[in-house]
């Protein structure tokens, strides 16, 4: 079986289209490394590119790409809705296929010490890299932000880096590198300018305010729509799925008079996933995915010939 990591590091860069440019095209450089996707938003002014590698590739094209955005962003400019504390704010490795999890957290160890070797970019490890139970929720790690963290990480022992001297980088700031299973980036958008209508829903829904499991949730403002958005981060779809999360966004809505524009994922979604709300929203009857046309189509295409 081919072994196969994914990796899905988020910059913070969603406006120049150049940078973010630059940064895919040593990925793509990388060999080993395959582009699955990259997805840009202004209003939280960062980016998110998909690849898979092979595990003795995937490292090395991570690095590149964090080298290349330490060459091109400066934290010191940067404004914008998402939180943020580096140039590359994370690197998560996920198990695809002939790799475990605890290969994962092996390629987040050997990627959190060669960037601080070979960049100087400190680094946090979190989710099931993490070295500390403190620092496995990402938010925890991020609080604060880049500002906060360059204030506090020569004096705080909380906020020590698990890779590097206790300072951040003075323009790319701190990465946090850690291991996970697969995560989906799903945001619903309200029919509303209220910031703090967002805020308090997602509040309701995210696990950590005593919301649905396996949820992280913020609100935003979308300023170039006039809008606001619950942006989640849907960590174990199966657990929770996709139609849960946004059945409660639309009643606790409705709590404040508020429609639901619509909803958006961001980067790629298992197919599963989505079975699941075809299958919520469409009450079918004993559904299998056996009936999804592409499976079989596969499944045919993968028979040997008589």
């Amino acid at each position: 079986m081919r072994k196969i990591v994914e990796c899905i590091p988020n910059f913070s860069e969603g406006r120049r289209s150049e940078v973010v440019d630059q940064i895919v095209a040593v990925i793509k450089a990388t060999p080993g490394a395959v582009l699955l996707d990259r997805e840009s938003d202004p209003n939280h002014n960062r980016s998110v590119i998909t690849f898979v590698a092979a595990p003795d590739a995937v490292v090395e094209a991570a690095l590149r790409a964090a080298h290349k955005a330490a060459e091109l962003i400066d934290l010191n400019k940067h404004t914008g809705e998402h939180p943020r504390m580096g140039a590359t704010d994370v690197i998560p490795f996920v198990p695809i296929a002939g790799v475990t999890m605890d290969d994962c957290v092996a390629l987040a160890r050997e990627c959190g010490e060669r960037m601080w070797r070979e960049l100087e970019i400190p680094v946090y490890l979190y989710e099931k890299a993490a070295t500390r139970s403190d620092r496995e929720n990402l938010a925890a790690v991020r609080k604060g932000q880049f500002e906060a963290i360059r204030d506090e990480i020569a004096t705080n022992e909380s906020r020590r880096p698990d890779f590097g001297e206790p300072r951040v980088h003075p323009t790319a700031g701190i990465t946090a590198v850690g291991a996970r299973p697969p995560l989906i980036a799903y945001n619903v958008n309200l029919a509303t300018s209220d910031v703090e209508i967002a805020n308090k829903i997602a509040r309701a829904v995210r696990h950590l305010s005593g919301g649905l499991r396996y949820v992280k949730a913020l609100g935003f403002e979308l300023k170039d729509r006039g809008i606001v958005q619950v942006s989640m981060n849907m960590v174990n779809y199966e657990g929770t799925p996709l139609f849960r999360a946004f059945e409660m966004i639309k009643r606790e809505a409705e709590r404040y008079g508020v429609a639901v524009l619509g909803s958006e994922i961001v980067g790629l979604v298992p197919q599963q996933a989505l079975n699941a709300v075809a299958d919520f929203y469409l009450q079918l009857e004993n559904f299998t995915e056996d009936q999804i046309l592409e499976h079989r189509l596969d499944a045919a295409m993968e028979e040997p010939e008589e």
